[in-house]
């Protein structure tokens, strides 16, 4: 487990994390959400005892990261995939980490497996492509079989069967009861992956919640229904405090009445319904409603 305690870091008079509190549970994937500069990387940086907090505490397994015996045993880390000797060979890099946290040769060959780099290990690194360079990061993470991974964008230059690797490799490393954090920009993926989120703006906590929790709570009160007779069915839900749009093509979105509702409107005129649902926002529409007022870094709209 993972837990910070008013965890704060200032450099100079800029506040890049403020108080955080939060805790990331084993046997879960926690997605990790913010704009660019939220604190995110200062945040896992902290983590990682690569910064010291300005003030408050972060603990990995009840103590701090700083000074454990064999680092790679507890905690495994995909920060920045790029940051390896590019002279080095994928097994040589593998294989002086293992050295130094008193993890066996034999080990190197496993996650090389494991991450489908068997084939180029003994390339120099300078010559992998990004997604190869990104497997030989999430290799160095597995590497000491940590029970806490974190790990920074891990889909980044996966090709789509990567992708789908990656996220089926954090749901069943979770499920063996392991603490996975996983830092994204991509909501579609947090969407498939994560299970609970952790969502931060300019330094500061704005949700500690599960997935389904986050989506339901930032969904309007829409409903979707198709008919042949939707002008007239989008005449009488107005008549009855709805909100209606479309109609062209015979699908309606309506807010303001529930889906029962406009059932038994539909009915008491004998009007046929082929599709009668609930809409609820996706994950990246709830993000952007709660992030809205914390983007540091906006671009201007063309005109």
């Amino acid at each position: 487990m993972i837990e910070a305690c008013g965890l704060s870091k200032a450099y100079g008079d800029t506040i890049a994390v403020d108080g955080l509190d939060f805790r990331v549970e084993p046997g879960l994937v926690t997605g990790f959400l913010g704009p660019n500069g939220a604190g995110k990387s200062t945040t896992m940086r902290m983590i990682l005892g690569l910064d010291r907090p300005t003030s408050g505490s972060v603990t990995v397994g009840g103590s701090g990261y700083r000074g454990k015996v064999w680092p790679l045993r507890e905690v495994g880390a995909l920060l920045d995939a790029r940051a390896v000797h590019p002279g080095r060979s994928g097994h040589n890099h593998l294989h002086s980490l293992a050295a130094a946290n008193g993890i066996a040769r034999r080990r190197v060959d496993e996650v090389l497996e494991q991450v489908g780099l068997t084939a180029v290990a003994r390339r120099r690194v300078g010559g992998y492509s990004l997604g190869m360079a990104q497997r030989l990061g999430i290799a160095a993470a597995l590497l000491g079989d940590p029970g806490v991974l974190l790990l920074d964008e891990p889909v980044n230059g996966l090709d789509p069967d990567g992708i789908l690797w990656i996220r089926t490799l954090m749901r069943s490393l979770a499920a063996e009861g392991r603490t996975v954090l996983v830092s994204s920009h991509l909501m579609s993926e947090m969407a498939l992956t994560a299970h609970h989120l952790l969502v931060i703006g300019r330094g500061r906590l704005l949700a500690d919640t599960s997935l389904a929790d986050l989506i339901a709570r930032h969904s309007a009160d829409r409903v979707e229904v198709r008919s042949p007779d939707a002008v007239r069915l989008a005449a009488v839900l107005r008549a009855h405090g709805g909100e209606v749009t479309g109609a062209v093509d015979g699908t309606l979105t309506v807010a303001g009445l529930g889906s029962a509702r406009i059932g038994e409107l539909a009915a008491g005129h004998g009007w046929v319904l082929h599709q009668l649902r609930d809409l609820t926002a996706s994950l990246e529409e709830a993000y952007f409603r709660l992030t809205q007022d914390a983007v540091s870094y906006r671009a201007a709209v063309a005109a």
